[in-house]
C-alpha cells in the first residue's frame, strides 16, 4: 500500500519509514524539507494522491502555549481536509498517554486539540498514545534546571525507545482502523527524578536532582499516575539499560 508519514525525516518518523519499505510498502516521507508542508497546505495534495495511509508525527517547532495551538489546530485542518479529498482511508496520529490529564500544560492543550479534529473528521483513524521516549530525557532535565539542580516531580513514568515507538506505528500502520485510542509504553516504570538522576550519572553530568512534588512537568502539575498507562498499553521491549548501550554505541 501507499503510506504518507507527515514528519517522515524526524526520529520517530525515519524509523518508521524504514520498517515499512522494509516490508515492500511505497513509503513516502512528507515534510516541509520535502516540500511538504501541513501548516501552509504546501504540496498536500499532491503527497496524497494514491494514498492509502496517512500517518501524522509532525511536532510543533515551538512550545510557547499559542504557538503549540495554532501548529496543531491549522495543521491538523489542514492535513484531514485535504485527506478527505484524497480518500485516505486510515488516518494515524502519536500522541501522549495522559493528554487529557495535562491540560494546564499549552502543549497537551494542542495535542488535545489535535485529537478532537481527528475524531470530529469522519475519517478512519487510530490515535496512539505514547510514554515519554527515553531519547528526551536530556530534555526533561534541561527543562526543571536551574544552575546546578534540576528540579522534577516524583511521579512514575515508563519510558519507551523510539525504535519501539517506530515499530508499534509500523504496526498499526498496516492494521485496521481502531477508531479509538491504543496505547504503548515502555517496559519498566520509574520515579521521574529517579530515572533522571540515573541518567545524569552515566552521562558524566554533575547536576544534581532534587525531588518535588510540586515541580512542573512542562507547565503542568503531576500526579503518581499522570504520565503513566494503566489501561492494557502494549509494552515495549527495550530497557533503559539496553537503551542506553546502544545510544553510546552511536
Amino acid at each position: 500500500m501507499k503510506i504518507v508519514i507527515i514528519g517522515g525525516t524526524g526520529l520517530i518518523g525515519s524509523k518508521t519509514l524504514e520498517r515499512l519499505r522494509r516490508q515492500g510498502h511505497d513509503v513516502l516521507a512528507a515534510s516541509p524539507n520535502t516540500g511538504v508542508n501541513t501548516v501552509t497546505g504546501e504540496g498536500l495534495a499532491a503527497a496524497l494522491v494514491g494514498c492509502d495511509v496517512v500517518v501524522d508525527l509532525a511536532n510543533s517547532p515551538s512550545f510557547e502555549d499559542k504557538a503549540v495551538l495554532d501548529f496543531f489546530e491549522t495543521s491538523g485542518r489542514n492535513l484531514l481536509q485535504a485527506e478527505k479529498a484524497a480518500g485516505i482511508k486510515h488516518h494515524i496520529a502519536l500522541s501522549v498517554v495522559g493528554t487529557e490529564r495535562l491540560q494546564e500544560s499549552g502543549y497537551f492543550r494542542g495535542k488535545l486539540a489535535q485529537e478532537k479534529l481527528i475524531k470530529a473528521s469522519g475519517i478512519p483513524y487510530t490515535i496512539v498514545h505514547s510514554t515519554q521516549f527515553m531519547e528526551f530525557l536530556g530534555g526533561i532535565a534541561q527543562s526543571g534546571t536551574t544552575g546546578d539542580k534540576v528540579r522534577l516531580s516524583p511521579a512514575y513514568v515508563q519510558p519507551i525507545a523510539s525504535d519501539d515507538v517506530a515499530a508499534a506505528m509500523a504496526e498499526v500502520a498496516v492494521s485496521s482502523p481502531v477508531n479509538g485510542t491504543v496505547e504503548i509504553a515502555g517496559p519498566e516504570r520509574f520515579r521521574l527524578s529517579e530515572l533522571v538522576t540515573r541518567y545524569l550519572e552515566v552521562t558524566g553530568d554533575g547536576r544534581k536532582v532534587e525531588p518535588d512534588t510540586d515541580a512542573r512537568y512542562f507547565g503542568a502539575r503531576l500526579d503518581e499516575g499522570s504520565l503513566v498507562s494503566d489501561d492494557n498499553p502494549k509494552l515495549g521491549r527495550i530497557t533503559f539499560e539496553q537503551w542506553f548501550a546502544t545510544a553510546q554505541r552511536k
